[in-house]
């Protein structure tokens, strides 16, 4: 089952570790395909493989100037994200604060019995 909506198409861009020390070099700055894949253990059609990943999920996009390919990351979609995540850890924290007091208040009630 491939996931088309771009939440989770940048879940699974992220999912990862590779993906994701790319999007972290990304982070200091645009730069060329072959110096992008240097560090990288893998072959270069492989890297190639993950930029697509990425570039499908609207993480990085590619720009041509004379002969040289740069790729350089784009934030919008992690932002995005961070707002999903903030917005399920509020609710989360809610809902453990409630438990935490029901407990706390149950935990009074066996004293008082």
């Amino acid at each position: 089952m491939t996931a088309a909506d771009p939440l989770s198409l940048v879940f699974s861009a992220l999912a990862d570790p590779t993906r994701r020390a790319i999007l972290t070099r990304l982070s200091r700055g645009a730069t060329t395909v072959g110096d992008l894949a240097t560090p990288f253990a893998i072959s270069a059609p492989a890297v190639s493989q993950h930029l697509k990943v990425l570039e499908r999920a609207g993480l990085v996009e590619r720009t041509a100037r004379a002969q040289w390919r740069t790729v350089s990351l784009r934030t919008e979609p992690l932002d995005e994200v961070a707002q999903w995540v903030e917005k399920h850890r509020q609710e989360w924290n809610e809902r453990f604060d409630l438990l935490d007091e029901r407990l706390r208040r149950t935990k009074e009630d066996d004293r008082d019995d």
